[in-house]
């Protein structure tokens, strides 16, 4: 995957440009001990309680994916940039995860099956998020769960996707649909935030 167009998604960012100073945002590289910790806390209460299968898409440098690790998940992370898949496989060295270079949307991970497929800041970049929900869906062993943190950032053109358009097209793929708000959480974001940011746990029928 070497062209512009493979690096470059569909919001239109070069991820590979962006993967050196990707972990700078507190959020990204959660290096800030109280930060780090409160995405622990809450990948602890989202993803399933014993060790199990997780498929990290979007993963970009593999933050959530060592949290999830930590816990004892098995992780596959799955990036379009070829730069974060390296930084992330650097990052999890030794752990069980592998990281395969591929779209969020239709991952290359065959006929796999998960326990939970997490999703962070990806849904909204996707031209067909109700398509990419369905492929996820199809991804999850019974019980599984989809775990999707988005949000709208920005104020003059705002970029995103509304909490309630989500829970919209996840309605008739999932009969728990749990939301959680974000907004005012700032130990997650290691600042203030005045934006929509949100979490969304799904577990189909």
């Amino acid at each position: 995957m070497s062209d512009d167009s493979d690096r470059t998604g569909a919001d239109g960012v070069d991820w590979d440009a962006r993967a050196a100073a990707f972990d700078d945002e507190p959020d990204h590289g959660l290096r800030d001990p109280s930060v780090r910790a409160a995405w622990a806390d809450r990948l602890r209460a989202w993803l399933p309680g014993r060790a199990g299968d997780v498929l990290d898409l979007g993963c970009g440098t593999g933050s959530l994916s060592l949290l999830a690790a930590e816990r004892g998940h098995r992780v596959t992370g799955v990036d379009r940039s070829p730069a974060m898949v390296a930084l992330a496989r650097e990052k999890l060295a030794g752990r069980d995860a592998v990281f395969l270079v591929g779209d969020a949307a239709a991952p290359p991970v065959g006929e796999q099956r998960y326990d939970a497929v997490l999703v962070r800041h990806v849904l909204w970049t996707l031209p067909e998020p109700g398509r990419a929900l369905r492929h996820w869906r199809g991804l999850l062993r019974p019980g599984g769960r989809l775990v999707l943190v988005e949000g709208v950032w920005g104020t003059a053109s705002p970029v995103g996707i509304p909490a309630d358009r989500l829970t919209a097209l996840l309605a008739p793929l999932a009969g728990r649909v749990r939301l959680e708000r974000l907004s005012q959480e700032t130990a997650l974001w290691g600042k203030e935030v005045d934006d929509e940011r949100y979490a969304v746990v799904a577990v189909p029928d």
